[in-house]
């Protein structure tokens, strides 16, 4: 006894189909365009990006000999 035969004789509405969803395709060219933009209208983020990378290293560093008592 097939599935469709034993839902239609339970009263019950026939099983819907499932739709295959695809994920949104990205426009990398688009999105590299906007960063290079934002990036170029606001060219102080990368420096202070890369001043709070260092930072943070140097941070480290000093924290690492200051526990293994090298300073």
């Amino acid at each position: 006894m097939g599935e469709a035969r034993r839902r239609k004789e339970l009263g019950l509405p026939p099983r819907e189909k499932l739709i295959e969803t695809k994920l949104p395709t990205l426009d990398k060219k688009a999105i590299q365009k906007k960063v290079r933009s934002f990036l170029y209208q606001n060219q102080i983020i990368p420096v202070a990006f890369y001043a709070a990378l260092i930072a943070i290293l140097v941070w480290g560093a000093y924290n690492l000999l200051k526990v293994y008592k090298l300073i």
